[in-house]
């Protein structure tokens, strides 16, 4: 699948461009573009006004209500409060005016707090003494005394401003108030589309003047106007980021097939080893479909075919491993592609089994494979066909006919029905004639009924070939355009089926050449083997490893052109996308 991406469009001045390509070189997630264009006064107010919307949606998009100045004292507010709170509380409620009345009779009131073990009651003998509360291993206590005279063993503290209940009510009161400061600070987010259409408005309008600007400007100072893209999936890291970085403004927003983004494929494990090869094609457009996973099986099978031989596919899976244990990129790069050689070797052992070849040797003669295995390869003939020609040419049929499927499918997607009735209209013919036909021999209906099924196919398929192609244009241009199309596909269908005999040809002269080092070797060996092993040995690894090679260049470089060729073109894949290749320092080994 193609991962879906976020565009990205900076502005900044070109004196900070390095350094905030470095920022961006270290995040490793954006694929960028770049260029400069004068600056003046009026692009310079613009890009201060920007920036001041840009933080101040940062702020409300991330609920930042400690940068508004009313809330921050409000919390500092609720803060002390807290903490005053907690002071007042072991003293529990009384009447301030009656403390403050003790001075008209000469008395003044002292605070004391201590831990439980060192309060020691005999205290009380000292000075009137009245415990106020003990909690936590704390006692609380007052002293009543003349001002005249008085002393006491321990340290006096200070008393508490007011009742921990009056702290309390005013410990709600600013509760009060910092929740009506968020509810006004939070119905700000509705406001969030709006002051982002203000911001990308900015942004243009600052575009719009700087194509208008002369290149010949004398402002000392250029603009850098960077686009990038990066995974919707690091939408979070890449704007926290950005944000986290002074004299930057962007606007991001979901790319669209109009911004022609760069592509990333995601796939599972066995399609991911294929990606290569839709690379070497092209990849896809934004709004087309990633041709890999129906690329990856039918490779896959196209290569083992070609290949035709089970001993070879064993041969490939050695070298696989032995490409994985290789340091750096291994002989003309491969290690890093060993899975896929890998699965190719998997293949190509099932498959040459199945075919009846092992190191050339046709296990169908063979006296040492088992009669009970025999039964299941595929050898003999169809009529007067080979099996295996016939079989080529199936799976030919049958790989056109999927990608007419998928055709209709994406380009009813991409264009919409009405621009792709011709083209349903030959998947119409095409494959569905070809059902129709494969249920009625199946089923074994009568001749009479699969007569009419195919001829309302026909029926259909011809209007919407013919008549329908392009509603509204002039019929006679519609019947024009629909003979063209029939001579192109009468023409190309056939030869793109015949391209699959490839598929068998190369099998077949794998096997044979493999089969002829054999039957040399054997010659040289003869009935009294003595010292002949040697040339045999010679003739038969050397011989085997020249076939493997060229078999390996054949069966890569023509089912590559199966897919690229017949399977594309009938797919209708244009594959004019560029790859996603993030901006990131390079990681010396």
């Amino acid at each position: 699948m193609i991962v879906p991406m976020t565009k990205y469009s900076f502005v900044l001045l070109s004196s900070g461009k390095e350094e905030f390509l470095g920022k961006l070189q270290e995040l490793g997630l954006l694929d960028v573009t770049r260029s400069s264009k004068p600056i003046d006064e009026y692009s310079t107010g613009l890009l201060d006004k920007a920036g001041e919307l840009r933080k101040h949606i940062a702020d409300i998009e991330k609920d930042n209500f400690n940068r508004d100045p009313e809330y921050v004292r409000l919390r500092e507010s609720l803060a002390a409060e807290k903490k005053d709170y907690a002071s007042r509380l072991p003293w529990g409620e009384f009447d301030r005016k009656a403390i403050d009345g003790l001075a008209e009779k000469g008395l003044r009131m002292h605070f004391y707090s201590v831990p439980e073990k060192k309060f020691d009651p005999a205290w009380a003998e000292l000075q009137p003494l009245e415990v106020i509360s003990r909690e936590d291993g704390t006692v609380w206590f007052v002293t009543v005394a003349p001002e005249a005279g008085y002393s006491f063993p321990v340290a006096e503290i200070e008393g508490p401003a007011g009742t921990a209940g009056e702290c309390f009510e005013a410990m709600e009161r600013t509760r009060e108030a910092i929740k009506i400061r968020k509810e006004v600070l939070s119905d700000e987010k509705k406001d969030i589309p709006a002051l982002k259409e203000e911001y990308a408005g900015l942004l243009n309008e600052l575009d719009l003047h700087l194509a208008k600007a002369s290149g010949e400007s004398a402002a000392e100072q250029m603009l850098t106007l960077i686009q990038a893209f990066a995974p919707t999936e690091n939408d979070a890291t890449v704007r926290e980021a950005l944000d986290g970085m002074d004299g930057v403004y962007y606007m991001a927003e979901p790319a669209t097939k109009e911004d022609n983004p760069p592509i990333k494929l995601r796939n599972n494990w066995f399609a991911r080893q294929f990606e290569t090869l839709t690379g070497m094609y092209g990849m896809p457009l934004y709004d087309e479909w990633d041709p890999t996973p129906v690329l990856a099986p039918f490779f896959l099978l196209f290569f083992a075919l070609c290949m035709g031989d089970g001993g070879y596919g064993l041969l490939l899976i050695a070298i696989a491993y032995a490409l994985k244990g290789c340091k750096g990129e291994g002989p003309m790069g491969l290690a890093k592609h060993w899975r896929l050689i890998r699965f190719l070797g998997i293949g190509t052992f099932v498959v040459g089994m199945f075919l009846g070849t092992f190191f050339g040797i046709s296990l169908a003669d063979a006296a040492w494979f088992p009669e009970s295995l025999k039964k299941y390869l595929l050898v003999g003939n169809i009529g007067k066909f080979p099996l295996q020609m016939v079989l080529a040419l199936a799976i030919g049929v049958f790989h056109i006919c999927l990608a007419m499927v998928i055709k209709s499918l994406l380009y009813t997607k991409r264009f919409g029905f009405k621009e792709n009735i011709s083209t349903w209209g030959w998947t119409l013919l095409i494959v569905g004639g070809l059902i129709a036909f494969i249920v009625a021999a199946v089923a074994g209906l009568p001749a009479d009924v699969t007569k009419w099924i195919i001829i309302g196919i026909a029926a259909v398929s011809a209007l919407a070939i013919f008549i329908f192609n392009k509603p509204g244009r002039n019929p006679l241009l519609n019947v024009g355009a629909g003979l063209w199309d029939t001579y192109q596909m009468a023409t190309g269908i056939l030869g793109d089926v015949l391209s699959y005999i490839r598929l068998y040809a190369l099998g077949l002269a794998g096997g044979m050449l493999g089969g002829a080092f054999n039957t040399l070797g054997g010659m040289v060996l003869g009935d009294h083997p003595t010292f002949q092993w040697v040339f045999f040995l010679i003739i038969v690894v050397l011989g085997h490893a020249l076939n493997l090679a060229m078999s390996c260049l054949g069966a890569f470089v023509h089912p590559l052109r199966l897919s690229f060729v017949e399977y594309f073109k009938n797919s209708g894949y244009e594959g004019k996308g560029t790859g996603f290749n993030p901006f990131r320092k390079t990681v010396k080994e």
